[in-house]
């Protein structure tokens, strides 16, 4: 697949909606995840049947207190009876107490399972993924989606195999009782289904659109209230801006929110209204059975006792309709990101390097970003020997970054092949391509965490000693001992705590660290200070010492001790060769050099500032 072409597939997935029903492939997809957790969800059947049967007896308890203990004044029997209704509550509440407890556990453990699936499976997506799409919508999936659907487990399974057991039972109880009562019941029954259905629809509908309101206002909260957020609309005045957006957001999702509550508390009032009106109609025919001697007193309250024990269930089997649509909608959004291919992956045979030389190579390589009219590498090819300086320069967009992502295998090539030690990345265990290649980027990511813990991300077993070398050789080591806590003093959010050189610094000597054979340098020092770029210069000399070096390069002192400088332009390979050479060849490296770097070249080899 070329990059377009994967890319195109991977943004259609990521934006296809998600279907107004549950397709039968999602259902089966859904029952293969209970499947991993059959043995405990049939514990939890087991213990919701006999939890639902325990209860049967009170209405024919109450039958028996009405027409046989009271009627006779039978003190020892009404005892019995009484007693015997208290010890079936609390028998069946200890029996739902644990029903509960293990209903609660498979749902974490299915929700666990399913939030490091999703996880896993996004750790596994290319730079192409998080490059086209949203952090916040990432984050609600992996969390209020994944938390969603565990009520499908912990609430909504269990309430159908309770009220399915309890309606069963009840309506056969009710038949053997009166049947003709029990037929005026059900005929009842159909009113329900009108407007529970229609709830249903209109909370599905309610429930996505406030799912992808969630998503808006967590990606809102990401972009505004982050370090850089927070930077960017402070220095532009924009506070009042976002202040806006998020109240806009926020009042769209508390007008779903509300119409939402309004549809349950509509289907609640109905449910209530049915509740008073068919114990009256029963007490009303039961009556006519009673003066007919058809019916007992206790046998008329035991059915209104069973009437009410069938209207609960059985309406929860109407409602809860809504709860599984609402929770099928969360796992289709789950299975979309599940279901998005891995661009880049292991191959089967993959080969994994002991140790590399560090030998890299491009054959004739292309590449395209998707919706991009032109590419940004077009048939590239160079060589970059063991233990030498390259050098990378040209315009912006002239595909040096690409370059450096493809050699990290970030990307893959869309034709052509990036080696090391003569090996196609691709044919290459990303294992070995990561342990043999160290970046330092222009913008260099610390988690908020301490100063030892961020070096140590690259070699988690290095011990205090290594760390410390690394810091040295870094030039950063000096800088950590005068700060009040040394290397447990935390960074901050993204390390801004830190200045821009300092982080440079540490990233250098985090990769020192890490030992790679292969350094790639993304315009390392391009944003820094003279103080701060003469100490990370510093800092490079034992890093770039014996590795193959790529680096981007817009400082003299760096393309000039290069072993060679590739001249990058509209994604090809415009000129090659070293400082000297390419000045006195005239051509577009002599006009950057004259251009960006400020000086004049009156020769190959004499280079002065230019006059200002």
């Amino acid at each position: 697949m070329t990059p377009s072409a994967a890319a195109t597939g991977t943004a259609a997935t990521t934006a296809s909606p998600v279907p107004t029903r549950a397709t039968p492939a999602t259902l089966r997809r859904v029952a293969a995840t209970f499947r991993e957790h059959w043995g405990k969800a049939s514990v939890v059947a087991l213990t919701g049947v006999i939890a639902s049967t325990t209860g049967l007896a009170s209405p024919f308890l109450v039958r028996a207190i009405i027409d046989r203990a009271l009627p006779n004044h039978d003190t020892r029997l009404l005892t019995l009876l009484c007693g015997a209704m208290i010890t079936m509550t609390v028998l069946s509440g200890l029996i739902d107490t644990g029903q509960t407890y293990l209903s609660t556990r498979v749902g974490q453990e299915m929700m666990f399972s399913l939030r490091v699936r999703l996880y896993t499976h996004l750790q596994r997506m290319s730079l192409r993924f998080f490059t086209d799409t949203r952090a916040g919508e990432i984050l609600s999936r992996v969390t209020s989606d994944v938390t969603g659907v565990s009520d499908l487990v912990t609430n909504t399974a269990s309430e159908i195999l309770n009220a399915a057991v309890i309606v069963t039972t009840t309506v056969v109880l009710m038949l053997v009782m009166d049947w003709r009562l029990t037929l005026v019941c059900l005929a009842m029954f159909p009113l329900f289904v009108i407007p529970t259905r229609r709830a249903g629809r209109l909370r599905r509908a309610l429930s996505k659109e406030s799912q992808a309101k969630v998503a808006d206002l967590s990606v809102l909260l990401e972009e505004t209230l982050s370090v850089s957020g927070a930077l960017l609309t402070k220095t532009f005045g924009r506070q009042a801006r976002e202040v806006a957006r998020f109240t806009e957001t926020s009042q769209a999702l508390m007008r779903l929110e509300l119409r939402r509550t309004m549809i349950s508390q509509v289907f609640w009032v109905v449910t209530q209204t049915f509740w008073a009106v068919a114990p009256a109609l029963i007490y009303y025919l039961g009556g006519q059975g009673l003066a007919a001697g058809r019916l007992t007193l206790g046998s008329i309250v035991a059915f209104v006792t069973l009437q009410n024990r069938l209207f609960f269930p059985l309406s929860r089997l109407f409602s809860v309709q809504v709860q599984i649509q609402s929770s099928l909608a969360l796992f289709e959004r789950i299975f979309q990101y599940l279901d998005l291919p891995v661009e880049i992956a292991d191959a089967k045979d993959a080969l994994t390097l002991a140790s590399a030389r560090g030998e890299l190579g491009f054959h004739e390589v292309s590449f395209t970003y998707e919706g991009a009219n032109r590419p940004a590498l077009d048939g590239v090819s160079f060589a970059a020997p063991p233990g030498k300086l390259t050098a990378l320069v040209g315009p912006s967009g002239a595909g040096k970054s690409t370059a450096l992502q493809l050699i990290a295998r970030l990307y893959d090539p869309g034709a052509g092949r990036v080696t090391l030690d003569g090996h196609d990345l691709r044919a290459l265990s990303l294992a070995s391509v990561a342990s043999a290649v160290g970046l330092v980027s222009q913008e260099t990511y610390l988690f908020n965490s301490t100063l030892r813990e961020n070096l140590r991300y690259a070699r988690p077993d290095a011990d205090d000693a290594a760390l410390e070398a690394a810091a040295r050789a870094a030039q950063i080591h000096e800088r950590i001992v005068e700060l009040p806590l040394g290397y447990d003093t935390m960074v901050g959010e993204r390390g801004y705590k830190l200045s821009g050189g300092e982080r440079q610094r540490l990233a250098v000597a985090r990769v020192l660290l890490k030992g790679a054979p292969v350094v790639l340098l993304d315009e390392a020092t391009s944003a820094l200070d003279s103080t701060s770029e003469r100490l990370l210069q510093a800092a490079l000399e034992p890093l770039v010492a014996g590795r193959t070096t790529i680096a981007i390069a817009h400082r003299l002192s760096t393309v000039m001790r290069a072993d060679q400088i590739l001249v990058f332009d509209r994604g090809r390979i415009v000129e090659r060769g070293t400082h000297e050479g390419l000045i006195a060849q005239g051509g577009l490296y002599r006009r950057l050099v004259e251009d960006q770097f400020g000086i004049t070249t009156t020769s190959a080899t004499n280079v002065v500032p230019a006059a200002r």
